[in-house]
């Protein structure tokens, strides 16, 4: 026998809850013939809302009993459910996952071979401009943020806005292997000064604290990835310095 679900999700001509669409997905998925029942106006929604003692929508209902709403309906179904102050990796192992493929590619592009010294400068060069980018989407929440650990951006208030920018240039010039007198001492800066930020922040202070590598809305925490990414500026302006000679 068919297992029975009830679904009341807004659908309106403005506004298709998304969530909404995630909950009958869901119920298919788990083999449920669902009652899609459309709540088409603010007015019908709010009435929903006051009858069964919600405040949002959707709602599912499997047996006549109310599950709630898409993260009850995982929670129903064992599944698990993010939680939104949880820290995580994911955006950085994804960042890193996509410039090294970047880099591959655009050496396998170029030079008929993904695996050179060029595609690994690319690989940390196509990184450093990729975090700028994440970094300049909202400039000040990343300084709100980097001004928690930053040493210089506690002194001075306007290098916390300024760095993104000279993170991100510094990257592009890498990337054409142009001005490396400007690039190098750059990258050399500002992977220092953020280099011993966070080794005082994490390894002397103790402190547990998210990072703004990724930028102002970050869920990772400060430690050995931001430290990394300081590392391999510091190791890329080097490695410019000693080809250069």
């Amino acid at each position: 026998m068919t297992k029975q679900a009830i679904l009341h999700r807004m659908v309106m001509k403005d506004h298709i809850c998304p969530y909404g669409l995630k909950a009958k997905h869901l119920l298919k998925s788990r083999g449920f013939a669902v009652d899609d029942r459309w709540l088409t106006t603010r007015a019908e929604t709010d009435a929903f809302k006051a009858e069964h003692g919600v405040k949002t929508t959707p709602q599912t209902f499997i047996d006549g009993v109310r599950i709630g709403g898409y993260d009850d309906l995982r929670r129903h179904f064992g599944l698990k459910v993010a939680d939104p102050d949880a820290t995580s990796y994911t955006p950085v192992i994804a960042l890193f996952a996509m410039t090294a493929l970047t880099a591959l590619a655009a050496g396998f592009a170029v030079d008929g071979d993904a695996f050179t010294l060029r595609a690994a400068e690319w690989f940390i060069s196509f990184s450093m401009i990729v975090l700028a980018l994440l970094k300049l989407q909202d400039v000040d929440k990343f300084a709100t943020m980097f001004l928690n650990y930053d040493l210089l951006a506690r002194r001075w208030v306007p290098y916390a806005s300024i760095y993104p920018f000279a993170e991100g240039f510094a990257g592009v010039l890498m990337t054409a292997h142009a001005l490396p007198w400007l690039s190098i001492p750059v990258a050399l800066f500002i992977g220092g000064i953020g280099a011993v930020s966070v080794f005082k922040a994490v390894y002397i202070d103790k402190r547990d604290i998210k990072c703004a590598c990724v930028g102002g809305s970050s869920r990772v925490p400060l430690g050995f990835v931001s430290l990394t990414e300081n590392l391999m500026m510091i190791a890329m302006a080097v490695w410019m310095a000693a080809t250069a000679l």
